[in-house]
């Protein structure tokens, strides 16, 4: 079949869905990338992925702007004038995110959402405020139609955050995707609380370690797309990945894998990015271009390579399946995958990732959360769905465990019984305690629920049911949840009580 002639023809995709496949088509024509043997049998033995990021890089795959700096200077470039009431913010932001691009075509990231908004809300009554918001998160709903999007609140409280988290409990969105920076010394159990009884209803906001993401660059940090702990004013070249049970299968040994297959893959990864990110620094012209450099809205010093992993808990159990034992489960499996990761933290710790000012000179892992070709592989390094410890605190102990070496996201996923909506306070002492040992992202849903979280992103459950009918469906991110949330049995999730 001819891929072009497919999209157009295609009874499943709006309009703008299309033009994007098309453009995707296209850059998918060209080759400039030099890949060796080695490299091109690692990606036919799917045990490292590009996820999807193109033949030809011309834009990173995340970016961060400095939404303060474009709010206090206005922006030459797109003719706007720092804006001087709620209105006039809540517009100019509008703009300046149709501008923004990522690997999705729609920004990824739209600022300490809560604090831009806040000192505009002088002088305007709860019912004033809420009206305007309203309007502006469906705006936001509607055309950004990717849910691979996210905007941040907090640590400290707001009342530009309260009203949003009142709003999102009211009007179901799937986008954005909320993340409340979560830490005890600075935000109050009321703030935190008020965010974990509003995602029992519609799955956000989620709440990440501030204290220590805060630590992670020299520059603040923000929260995009899946979770992904980005410098802000910056963001990331790249996200390519390490698909583990991939590189499991063609392993003759442990032995074989730990000290001569996993080493080298590894290797061929690192090289690869590293071209990737040559060419869209050296020849794409991105940053020479794009007025949100002109603007020190970003900079390339802040930029990062990803080095994704996932499947972790797959490939143990291949490696461990002489001996019977479960990722998650035994001490012998855990201490294996211990050694794995181990060795891709040592490696990303070593190698030389170019053009990376901001993280030394080094590429920075990620728990990547899996796209929907991925069949039997569980995101990053969660236990697989349907074999959860019984105990949520021995399973976050576990997740804890495995966080800690992952700089720039990697979160867990529960679904609560309807009373959890009841006690939220009970969950921010779960929160608290998951926070404690070292996890780094947590997120919550209802179990029956409309919106759901597929790995980081939400999708709604009417309207994956739509497209599995064939439907036109307004998101995106709706074409990849369904088939995830089919594939690894996300329904199957265990529901947890309190």
């Amino acid at each position: 079949m001819n891929p072009v002639l497919d999209i157009v023809t295609s009874r499943k995709l709006t309009y703008e869905q299309k033009i994007m496949s098309l453009a995707h088509a296209a850059e998918d024509t060209v080759s400039v990338l030099p890949i060796p043997e080695k490299t091109k049998y690692y990606f036919d033995s799917n045990a490292i992925d590009d996820l999807y990021e193109g033949h030809a890089p011309y834009r990173p795959r995340y970016i961060m702007p400095d939404y303060e700096k474009f709010v206090k200077n206005g922006s030459e470039f797109l003719k706007i004038d720092p804006p001087q009431d709620l209105d006039e913010l809540l517009n100019s932001l509008m703009i300046l995110y149709k501008h923004v691009p990522s690997i999705t075509g729609f920004p990824v990231y739209l600022g300490n959402i809560d604090k831009l908004i806040e000192p505009f809300l002088d002088g305007l009554s709860d019912a004033e405020a809420k009206k305007k918001l309203r309007l502006f998160l469906n705006f936001l709903d509607r055309t950004i139609t990717d849910s691979f999007c996210h905007a941040n609140i907090g640590p400290e409280p707001t009342r530009a955050g309260k009203l949003i988290l009142e709003l999102e409990k009211e009007l179901q969105n799937a986008v954005p995707n909320f993340t409340l920076k979560y830490d005890p010394d600075i935000t109050p159990d009321e703030f935190a609380e008020l965010g974990i009884y509003t995602s029992l209803f519609c799955a956000n906001p989620a709440l990440c370690n501030h204290k220590v993401h805060a630590e992670t660059y020299s520059t603040d940090y923000g929260i995009s797309s899946c979770y992904n702990i980005l410098p802000i004013g910056g963001g990331a070249y790249t996200l390519s990945r390490l698909t583990l049970p991939g590189l499991a299968n063609v392993a003759t040994s442990t032995e074989q894998f730990l000290h001569q297959l996993l080493p080298d893959c590894l290797e061929a990864l690192g090289k690869y990015m590293n071209e990737r990110v040559s060419f869209l620094v050296e020849q794409s012209g991105f940053f020479e271009t794009s007025f949100l450099v002109k603007e020190g809205l970003i900079h390339p010093d802040n930029f990062i390579g990803m080095l994704g992993i996932t499947g972790l808990a797959e490939c143990t159990n291949i490696l461990m399946s002489d001996h019977g034992k479960r990722y998650g489960h035994d001490i012998e499996a855990d201490d294996l995958a211990d050694e794995i990761m181990t060795i891709i933290s040592d490696f990303a710790s070593q190698f030389p990732a170019k053009y990376s000012k901001i993280a030394n000179g080094r590429f920075m892992l990620h728990a990547q959360v899996g796209m929907d070709y991925d069949l039997g592989i569980t995101s990053g390094v969660r236990i697989p769905v349907g074999d959860e410890l019984e105990n949520i605190y021995d399973h976050l102990r576990h997740s804890a465990r495995f966080h800690r070496e992952i700089t720039t996201g990697c979160g867990d996923i529960f679904p609560f019984e309807t009373t959890g909506q009841n006690n939220p306070s009970a969950i921010l002492d779960i929160v608290k305690g998951a926070f404690s040992l070292g996890s780094k992202y947590i997120s919550f849903y209802e179990q029956n629920s409309d919106l759901v979280r597929i790995t980081g992103y939400l999708v709604k459950r009417s309207e994956m049911e739509k497209y599995r009918n064939e439907q036109v469906v307004l998101q995106g991110t709706t074409h990849l949840g369904a088939p995830n949330y089919d594939h690894n049995r996300l329904q199957n999730r265990k529901v947890r009580g309190v």
